[in-house]
């Protein structure tokens, strides 16, 4: 079933609410239409795209693969939030809980492989280049995906959907952690307090990527 919002388009003045009351986590009802918007997000970026690189093949492989991380990956975290009319979403996981196990990467191999087909050895490289680059401490909040819609683009939507998360960072004066794909998303992350600690490629005709770690912000002193 379609979701009502697939095909919606923003007004001139649609804006994420100042106080984030339009931001709410994700239910599992919504794995589809959310990884219906992700595949969106993320059809041109240059990463999908060298994993995936049947234009027309694309959008349903996407579909397919943010699917099965919603459902059996992120949403279990109960850390995914979504804008209220599900034109972006931000998928979060807890400290400690970022790295699969190994019991947990071989069950999921499969639905990977079923997702992906031809394309998996791509995308498997991808994620063991990314896992071995993530810092294993101090302690940290990841954020392995963020998404909004192409339409929904440029209007305040990321850096809503990272709010939520980062605010109880420093309130719990926890760092947070994450790859940025693109200039473009490398210069939001910058914007909300992240700074890059590295670039690198997982593959000598792999488009760069960008290590970011984010450092809470001091809270004021009790008076």
């Amino acid at each position: 079933m379609e979701s009502e919002f697939d095909e919606a388009t923003p007004s001139a003045v649609d804006r994420p609410r100042p106080d984030g009351s339009d931001i709410r986590k994700i239910r599992a009802a919504e794995v589809q239409p959310v990884a219906r918007t992700l595949a969106r997000a993320f059809f041109d970026d240059p990463h999908m795209r060298w994993v995936a690189r049947v234009d027309s093949k694309r959008m349903r492989t996407l579909e397919r693969a943010f699917a099965t991380f919603l459902g059996r990956v992120w949403v279990r975290h109960d850390e995914g939030y979504a804008h209220e009319r599900l034109v972006g979403a931000a998928l979060w996981m807890p400290p400690n809980t970022w790295q699969l196990g190994p019991l947990a990467q071989l069950l999921l191999l499969p639905a990977i492989v079923r997702d992906l087909r031809a394309d998996t050895p791509r995308l498997l490289r991808a994620l063991s280049f990314i896992e071995k680059k993530h810092p294993r401490e101090p302690v940290h909040w990841y954020l392995p995906v963020i998404g909004v819609a192409p339409a929904w683009q440029g209007r305040g939507y990321g850096g809503a959907l990272l709010r939520t998360v980062l605010q109880r960072c420093d309130a719990e004066q926890v760092p947070a952690y994450l790859e940025a794909g693109t200039p473009r998303s490398r210069a939001m992350y910058e914007r909300n307090g992240f700074e890059s600690v590295e670039e690198c490629r997982y593959a000598a005709d792999g488009p760069p990527l960008w290590r970011m770690w984010r450092e809470p912000k001091r809270q004021p002193a009790a008076s």
